[in-house]
């Protein structure tokens, strides 16, 4: 992480699933030999970021997000849905950063060169929502600017950031990806078809 950039940006990193259609943890999963979560750390430019924290049930997990340098949030009630490590995301990052980033852990193909230019993206437009999208279809990751934070901090159950955003369609800005890039995984199937 830096202190030389134009807007301070924090990213949450979304770990904390129980994967319930993958079987298992998936976030250990192997993909063309590193773990999912390798390939999420790994698209995270740090280097264009305030901050970075994983939020987290997992303590293999954190061990991985420890290498990388960056922030452990334990969410200890992963069965209060995706809204609530988006809470603790906020809570963990959102004194500090003018807009966060959220990244889900399950896009083994996100390049962190699209991830960057996203950032750059939010940076030009810091009052716009940014988001990957391919042909105009929205995906993850998204990056929210502060004045959001109440209402991401007000999600409850498995309701994500989808929900601010579909409240705000005027608000929203989209970065055309690789459709590959936005691919995620939900299933062992799904993964076996991205070895494709």
């Amino acid at each position: 992480m830096t202190d030389d950039i134009s807007i301070p940006i924090g990213c949450v990193v979304m770990a904390a699933g129980n994967a319930e259609r993958f079987g298992q943890n998936k976030l250990s999963a192997v993909f063309r030999g590193k773990t999912l979560l390798e390939y999420a750390l790994e698209a995270v430019p740090a280097d264009r970021l305030a901050a970075v924290c994983v939020v987290t049930q997992y303590p293999e997990a954190e061990a991985s997000a420890r290498r990388y340098g960056f922030r452990c949030v334990r969410n200890d009630r992963p069965e209060r849905g995706a809204g609530f490590s988006v809470r603790l995301g906020v809570e963990a990052l959102g004194d500090r950063c003018r807009g966060i980033m959220f990244q889900v852990a399950d896009q083994p193909l996100l390049r962190r060169e699209s991830v960057t230019a996203l950032v750059e993206l939010f940076c030009a437009h810091p009052d716009r929502i940014a988001a990957m999208a391919h042909n105009g279809v929205r995906g993850n990751p998204c990056i929210f600017p502060a004045e959001f934070y109440p209402e991401l901090c007000a999600l409850e159950g498995d309701t994500g950031g989808s929900a601010v955003i579909r409240r705000h369609p005027e608000r929203l800005l989209l970065l055309e990806v690789d459709p590959k890039e936005l691919a995620d995984v939900d299933t062992p199937q799904q993964l076996s078809e991205l070895e494709k």
